[in-house]
């Protein structure tokens, strides 16, 4: 008999009930570094915010995904989706230093899809890059 800890109904419940707590965490993080109310934009009506968002999201989900498959404890999983978190948060920072031109929250806030969906694909692309790596 296999103990409770390895049970595959407490490994996976386990495994979301951490990757949902991180998300949210990520996810008021992200809110922070933002100029703007991604909830409330997305309230609005605003769907470059909400393909940033979503990109965000899943990016976060996509690198928990790839922490979760190579990691055998919570603990080291926990510590992969953190660092891959991190690692996600730098390439925002690196979008907007890209884009001397024009600030993204500004665009984001202003609705313009284009730069919405930008981002929201280097956030899943960063993502794989990211979960490739994860040992």
């Amino acid at each position: 008999m296999t103990g409770f800890w390895e049970n595959p109904y407490v490994e996976t419940a386990a495994s979301y009930s951490v990757a949902v707590l991180c998300l949210i965490l990520f996810m008021a993080v992200f809110e922070v570094v933002t100029s703007y109310n991604n909830w409330k934009e997305i309230k609005n009506g605003n769907i470059a915010v909400a393909m940033a968002t979503g990109g965000k999201i899943f990016g976060i989900a996509n690198i928990f995904r790839y922490s979760i498959e190579h990691n055998d404890s919570l603990l080291q999983t926990m510590g992969w989706g953190i660092y891959g978190f991190v690692m996600l948060l730098v390439g925002y920072f690196i979008f907007e230093f890209l884009t001397p031109s024009f600030k993204i929250d500004e665009e984001l806030s202003a609705d313009n899809r284009a730069v919405g969906f930008i981002s929201l694909i280097i956030s899943v692309g960063l993502s794989y890059v990211i979960g490739a790596n994860i040992m």
